[in-house]
C-alpha cells in the first residue's frame, strides 16, 4: 500500500522505479557519473573508494539528502555504498565508522546525514557501526570556503577519538558523504592514526572528479 501511494524513485534522477529496478533506474545505472578513478591520493588515507564523481544528478540528488530532508536516500545510498566497498576491501576490515556532525549542526538539521549512511551500509554489510570520533568544535562549513589550506585549517582540531582501545592496531573504514578535497576525511583519520588504528581506509558517496582524478603526488 505505502508503495502504491508513494512509488520508490530512482535516487538519482526521481524517475518512478520499475518492478525490476532498486535503487536507480536502468539509465542511470549505466550512465550515472560512475567513479572508475581513484588515483587521487588523500591525507593520512591508506585507500578510498565513492560511487560517484560528484556532478549533475548525483550532486542533485546528495543535496536533497543533506540540505533537504531526504533521509531516506540513505537506505539505497548504503546498498549502493557497500557494494564498492566490498569490491575494494574483498577481504573485509575491523571496524566502520563514520565522519561526524556538530551537535549544533545535528540540531539544525535533524539528522546526521553520515551517521544514517553508515547504519545503513553496515546492515547491508552485516556489521555495527562503531562511533569513534567526536566533533568538538562548531567549524563553518567546508562547502563555503576556497582553497585546499584554509580547508586544512578549518578542520584542525575541531574532531577527537573516542575509545582508543576499541580501534588500537585495527583496520577501519571511515564513511563521508562527500570528498572534495579530502581535508575533513584526511584530518579525521591523522585524529584515528594518532590514537593507535593501524590503517584508515576511506568511502564516500561522491568525489570532487577533478580531485579523483588528480595524479598521486
Amino acid at each position: 500500500m505505502f508503495d502504491l501511494l508513494f512509488p520508490p524513485k530512482c535516487l538519482l534522477c526521481r524517475r518512478i522505479l520499475k518492478e525490476e529496478e532498486l535503487d536507480l533506474c536502468r539509465g542511470c545505472r549505466t550512465d550515472g557519473p560512475e567513479c572508475t578513478n581513484f588515483r587521487k591520493k588523500l591525507p593520512f588515507i591508506d585507500s578510498w573508494t565513492a560511487v560517484w564523481y560528484y556532478e549533475d544528478n548525483a550532486r542533485r540528488s546528495l543535496l536533497r539528502y543533506k540540505f533537504r530532508g531526504a533521509r531516506s536516500y540513505a537506505k539505497g545510498y548504503g546498498r549502493l555504498l557497500a557494494m564498492k566497498l566490498q569490491e575494494s576491501h574483498p577481504d573485509g576490515f575491523d571496524l566502520l565508522t563514520w565522519v561526524p556532525v556538530s551537535p549544533l549542526r545535528r540540531l539544525t538539521r535533524g539528522y546526521d546525514q553520515v551517521q544514517l549512511l553508515a547504519m545503513a551500509v553496515g546492515e547491508e554489510l552485516g556489521i555495527t557501526p562503531v562511533p569513534l570520533l567526536r566533533k568538538i568544535r562548531h567549524n563553518r562549513p567546508q562547502s563555503g570556503i576556497v582553497g585546499e589550506a584554509k580547508r586544512r585549517a578549518n578542520v584542525l582540531g575541531v574532531y577527537r577519538a573516542e575509545n582508543p582501545d576499541l580501534f588500537s592496531g585495527k583496520r577501519i573504514v571511515l564513511l563521508d558523504d562527500i570528498i572534495t578535497t579530502g581535508t575533513t576525511a584526511g584530518e579525521c583519520a591523522r585524529v584515528l592514526l594518532t590514537a593507535g588504528a593501524k590503517e584508515v581506509h576511506c568511502g564516500a558517496m561522491a568525489v570532487a572528479r577533478r580531485q579523483a582524478n588528480n595524479k598521486v603526488r
